[in-house]
């Protein structure tokens, strides 16, 4: 499992939450990387062609997946000290302390936001007629599926620190 250093007041379920919610992305950004590279993953050569890979498209699914990595790796901000305290390396906010409601607020409607994806996803799969295989449909659900967990588990850890900073201030906020 991912080594967290998390700040000391913060519960095992926590650092667990925000573990899980930065490993969620993980499978579907591996399924869009293959696709990319143009390993076969079970779709329709034209489903290939609309997605523009291997070609720029690729471009365009290696750019997706490392964003989407990026964003859920910003979970682990709520157990860790760089989301309270702007790391050295953040220009003219190096070593100030992260406003509980910036962090709340960015994580809150992140939480928010991926848990719509979650519930989109799961209709749009079910309603999807896509020309695959069985197989590359089953891949594509199993790839997609922990993105139902992402939304639940950054929700909680948003709350979990949210709480734990304004019991520790008030005033930071």
């Amino acid at each position: 499992m991912l080594k967290v250093n998390a700040v000391p007041d913060v519960p095992r379920w926590a650092r667990i939450a925000a573990v899980g919610a930065a490993l969620t992305n993980v499978p579907s950004a591996l399924w869009r990387v293959a696709i990319a590279v143009g390993v076969p993953v079970g779709l329709a050569q034209s489903e290939y062609d609309q997605m523009g890979a291997p070609g720029f498209g690729s471009v365009v699914l290696v750019g997706l997946s490392l964003v989407s990595e990026v964003f859920a790796f910003l979970a682990l901000g709520l157990v860790q000290s760089w989301g309270e305290t702007w790391p050295r390396w953040v220009p003219y906010l190096r070593g100030r302390r992260v406003p509980v409601l910036l962090g709340t607020g960015v994580a809150g409607l992140g939480a928010v936001a991926t848990s719509v994806f979650g519930a989109l996803f799961v209709y749009t799969s079910l309603n999807a007629d896509m020309e695959g295989t069985a197989w590359g449909m089953w891949l594509l659900n199993v790839a997609y599926a922990p993105l139902l967990l992402w939304g639940p588990l950054l929700g909680a850890v948003t709350v979990h620190y949210y709480r734990r900073r304004m019991a520790a201030c008030p005033a930071l906020a």
